[in-house]
């Protein structure tokens, strides 16, 4: 049976090492959380104790951490050789699906690169419900015979691949690029909530209305049931990830010296939500204004 590692066993991880076992992969992996090493044990997965102890004998790893320093420890080690890139055989690939700035994943990959390892630089979008359905986007650079040759691996957690680039970061920047327009819609989708709700109209109305206009979409829709049903918490959408992409996208847009407007208002949004619900979920934001109007959303 083929090993693949996953590091990183959250919300989006967890769902990554069940459809690599449903798809008959052996999967080891590594999260700092007890729980949840113990929860892929129970799926019928293997706790390892270290990172580098995922990548011995792995075909591929996957990364889903949170940040690029993560990231680079979990890839590079730290200085006592205890990072995949002392564990992993010549030629097989650590696949980042992390979120992390693009000049991060092209460290990583030419410092891989010089072991003889590959980069799969390959951020997802889909969630919670994506992760755990095998319906994930992939947004994946490497080279077309790199994908070719781990076709099965990524086609176990995806719906769709996107070859975006050759090269590591590209997957980061289709990321950054996408993550402001869906934190956009996410803002705008929250402000409206409160606005409709100040104005006494009915949320399932609204929901209704939006879904069957040219506005409709499933960000939005989610967004306003889970507002309606009063759910901030455990939805599998925290509010610290929305945020730090932000935060990757508008790094990105000053060093290329490119306004971002909108972008920006929304960062603002979640970074009052981020000061006011530290763990909660993305609409969050939505309660933040809820608590300045003295009005929420109903059914």
């Amino acid at each position: 049976m083929t090993r693949v590692g996953v590091i990183g066993l959250g919300d989006m991880g967890s769902g990554l090492a069940k459809n690599l076992m449903a798809n008959g992969f052996q999967v080891a992996g590594y999260d700092l959380s007890p729980e949840r090493m113990a929860a892929l044990t129970d799926m019928g997965g293997i706790g390892c104790a270290s990172t580098a102890e995922v990548g011995q004998g792995a075909r591929a790893v996957f990364v889903m951490v949170m940040n690029g320093a993560q990231a680079r420890v979990v890839a590079l080690g730290d200085g006592v050789g205890n990072g995949l890139m002392a564990s992993m055989a010549k030629g097989t690939a650590m696949i980042l699906t992390a979120t992390i700035h693009a000049p991060e994943a092209r460290e990583i990959g030419e410092r891989l690169a010089e072991h003889g390892l590959h980069l799969i630089d390959a951020p997802v979008s889909g969630g919670f419900p994506g992760a755990h359905g095998g319906t994930l986007a992939l947004m994946a650079a490497a080279p077309a015979e790199v994908l070719a040759e781990y076709d099965d691996v990524l086609q176990a957690v995806s719906r769709v691949i996107h070859h975006v680039g050759d090269t590591p970061g590209d997957g980061q920047t289709v990321k950054a690029c996408l993550q402001s327009l869906i934190g956009a819609i996410l803002a705008a989708t929250y402000e409206l909530s409160v606005l409709a709700g100040k104005a006494g109209v009915s949320g399932e109305v609204l929901r209704k209305v939006i879904a069957s206009t040219g506005a409709g979409n499933g960000i939005t829709d989610g967004s306003l049931e889970n507002i309606i049903a009063r759910r901030f918490d455990r939805t599998g959408s925290g509010i610290g990830t929305m945020w730090k992409d932000l935060t990757i996208s508008l790094e990105l847009a000053k060093g290329l010296g490119v306004p971002m407007h909108t972008t920006s208002t929304a960062m603002q949004l979640f970074q009052a939500g981020m000061t006011r619900y530290p763990d909660g979920d993305n609409q969050s934001v939505a309660k933040v204004i809820e608590e300045i109007v003295g009005a929420e959303l109903g059914a």
